[in-house]
Parts: structure tokens; C-alpha cells; sequence
């Protein structure tokens, strides 16, 4: 097995695993290179079983229920992703982190595509240590004072009543959560905040609030952050909700795309003073 990172920043490709027969030493080699590259990408594996992926899933630790997707008929851990011709709306088609609005949102996700496009359907992520690092010192300590609201109900009403999915106020969790979460393994900062979720920082004026929230969405979009998958059949990217956003590309209607994902349970976001962090990528921040 050996791991190929594919940018200094975040991102690499795991090549010679199969996913059916994990070996211990070998995923603890995958743990590792999720910890460390943020997302790992594995190609040329089979269409693997619904409960081959679960239990894929539960090494990692329990699994994530989504509040308001639909699942599949015999493994409620497993949200189908399914777009075609007909959906009004493509799974993850905007910069998120995924169900950040739980009290205690996902650990990570584990995504196998078994249908694609002709082309496009690319997925890009971006790593929230490169946005926080990249931040000044004082830009920085500002941040690690202030708590962001995280809501739902804007996202998820009404969204998957087409595939089944009858929505109550119970599908649309809300919580509040630290701007700058440390990772409880690596102990680096991130910068926890999205646009898909996060709809307002405490303690600011409205407009105060709207103004650094534009710009710090801008910020963490930035090329030098991001690492772009292109698909292959049956491929599997797993990425860490912690410290990472990421936007499925719904540039291929009226073509389908679908597979199945499990999420893994995490822990409710905390931020834990250490010393501040400097990234080599401070340079290429300031050219704009």
C-alpha cells in the first residue's frame, strides 16, 4: 500500500488497498493519512456492499444518521447521493461542511460514486488549516474569542420531499460552535465556519457579522487552499469534516450521478489554546 500525496497542502491518493479486506496495520496506515492529508482518495476498488462500507466506516467510530436525507431502504447509516435529469437540487453543490449544524457534527465521510457522468462531477476540497493559518496573528486571536450560529432549516425544508422525504421541524438541527475548533488528534486549528450553515457570529452587530463572514468565506475559497477530484468509476474519497469544506461540481446535468456515502459520528467542536500557527503558505495568501 502507498500513500501519494497530491498537493503540500491537502490531499493524497491511496494506491494498492482494497477496501474489502483491510488489514489492522494497513488502516492504521489509512488513519494516519486522514489525519495528516485531510482527505484520501482510492481508486480501482470494486462497488463495494452496503455493509462492507458500514463496517468500513464504524473503524472509525460510530456512524452519523443524517437529520434529513434520504437513506438507503435496508442501511439508514448510508445517505444515497443521487442526481439526474429531474432533481431540482445536487448533493453538496456549494462549499459546506457536512452537517455542521448538529450539535455534534460528523468526524468525517466516506463517498463511493458507482455512477458517473460522462464528464464533469468533479469534487473540490479545501482545508480549513491552510484558511486559519493563513490569517493574521491579530485576525487569529480575534477569532479563537468567538462562537458562529449553525442552522438547517434554510438548507433542508422541503429539499428531499421528492425522493420521499417528509420534513418536521425535528429534521432541522441547529447548534452553536467555537469560529476556531482545534483538531482533537493533530491539534491544529481550523477555521469552522462555512457558507452553507454558518448564518450568523455572536457578540457582533448584524452587519458587523455579515461583513467578516464574507470575508472569511472568500478567504477559506482560496485556490491555493484546495485540492480538485476528478472521479473514476467506484472510487472513494474519505474526508475529514474537521478541518475541511468541500463542493460537489453539478455541472453535468441533464447526466446522473449516485453512490452511496456513510458518515462518521464526531464530537461537539472545541477550541483549545496553543500556540499560534504560521503556515509556509503566508506568502502566497497575501497575492491577490
Amino acid at each position: 500500500m502507498e500513500i501519494r500525496p497530491i498537493t503540500p497542502v491537502i490531499g493524497a491518493e491511496i494506491v494498492g488497498a482494497d477496501l474489502n479486506n483491510i488489514s489492522n496495520d494497513q488502516f492504521d496506515q489509512i488513519d494516519r493519512a486522514f489525519t495528516e492529508h485531510q482527505v484520501i482518495f482510492f481508486r480501482d476498488q470494486p462497488k463495494l456492499e452496503p455493509a462492507v462500507q458500514v463496517a468500513f466506516g464504524k473503524r472509525f467510530g460510530e456512524l452519523h444518521y443524517h437529520p434529513a436525507a434520504p437513506h438507503h431502504e435496508a442501511y439508514p447509516e448510508i445517505f444515497v447521493i443521487h442526481a439526474h435529469k429531474e432533481s431540482k437540487h445536487a448533493d453538496g453543490n456549494g462549499w459546506h461542511t457536512d452537517v455542521s449544524c448538529d450539535v455534534e457534527p460528523p468526524l468525517g465521510t466516506c463517498l463511493q460514486l458507482h455512477q458517473l457522468p460522462p464528464s464533469g462531477g468533479d469534487t473540490m476540497f479545501a482545508s480549513m488549516y491552510a484558511a486559519f493559518e493563513t490569517l493574521s496573528l491579530t485576525m487569529q486571536e480575534f477569532l479563537a474569542n468567538l462562537t458562529a450560529r449553525h442552522e438547517s432549516a434554510h438548507i433542508y425544508r422541503g429539499r428531499y420531499e421528492g425522493r420521499g422525504v417528509k420534513n418536521t421541524e425535528t429534521n432541522f438541527p441547529s447548534a452553536v460552535h467555537p469560529v476556531i475548533a482545534t483538531h482533537p488528534k493533530s491539534g491544529r486549528q481550523a477555521l469552522y465556519i462555512n457558507p452553507s450553515f454558518t448564518t450568523g457570529i455572536n457578540g457582533l452587530e448584524d452587519q458587523e457579522s455579515t461583513a467578516l463572514l464574507e470575508f472569511l468565506f472568500r478567504h477559506q475559497q482560496r485556490p491555493e487552499f484546495q485540492v480538485r477530484f476528478k472521479w473514476s468509476q467506484n472510487a472513494i474519497a474519505l474526508w475529514d469534516d474537521r478541518c475541511t469544506q468541500h463542493f460537489a461540481i453539478w455541472d453535468y446535468w441533464p447526466h446522473e450521478r449516485k453512490g452511496h456515502r456513510v458518515t462518521i459520528k464526531g464530537a461537539r467542536p472545541e477550541y483549545h489554546e496553543r500556540t499560534t500557527a504560521r503556515s509556509n503558505l503566508r506568502l502566497a495568501a497575501k497575492l491577490s
